[in-house]
């Protein structure tokens, strides 16, 4: 575990944040939500799937179909969102010192093949506060930009028990991952990656 982050144009990036008991019990954690909440797949607005899964806990989820992307109060199924785990909860009063929590923990699964295309996080009324990613499971090549499209950009390979704060001025940076690379964890089920992020909405 490592208190001491790597800055990367405004990110701050904790390697190795999580040992392997922090991990296999926040992927304990993760399953509960997934089980209360399953994963689905969601559309964008132009009508295209995205490669990954996703569902969330906590007093929102975010949402994506050809309406656009928001926050919805409910899983597509109806059901509320179950509570944020403890676990994630205690790793962002750690790394973010705020005691103010986050209104929603997305969980974002990527399968061999998957990947999330640059963007900024912006569906969040105060940028204020940060948006805090947790990387669980094989290694994703995780990209940082700027704050409009284009230009250079930097890329950086995110394992297993990573911890990313994306806040002040990275606050509105696009980034995103390109790829993963399978059967570099064993930590999860099948071959993937789990990504948290952590945000407060209202």
């Amino acid at each position: 575990m490592t208190d001491t982050p790597l800055t990367v144009r405004g990110f701050r990036i904790f390697k190795g944040f999580l040992d392997g008991p922090a991990q296999s019990g926040m992927a304990t954690d993760i399953r509960r939500v997934v089980a209360a909440a399953p994963l689905f797949s969601p559309m964008t607005p132009y009508g295209k799937p995205m490669s990954v899964r996703m569902t969330s806990a906590g007093k929102y989820g975010w949402f994506s179909d050809r309406k656009g992307y928001r926050y919805v109060p409910q899983h597509p199924s109806g059901v509320a969102w179950p509570a944020i785990p403890e676990s994630v909860l205690d790793l962002w009063r750690k790394v973010t010192g705020l005691e103010r929590q986050p209104d929603c923990c997305l969980v974002n699964f990527y399968p061999p093949g998957a990947r999330m295309g640059m963007h900024q996080d912006k569906d969040e009324a105060d940028f204020s506060f940060p948006v805090v990613s947790i990387s669980l499971g094989d290694d994703g090549l995780f990209r940082i930009g700027n704050d409009s499209r284009g230009g250079k950009t930097e890329s950086i390979w995110l394992g297993s028990g990573d911890v990313v704060v994306m806040g002040d001025a990275a606050r509105l940076t696009y980034h995103g991952v390109d790829r993963i690379r399978p059967g570099t964890s064993t930590l999860l089920d099948a071959e993937g990656r789990l990504n948290l992020t952590l945000r407060v909405v209202d």
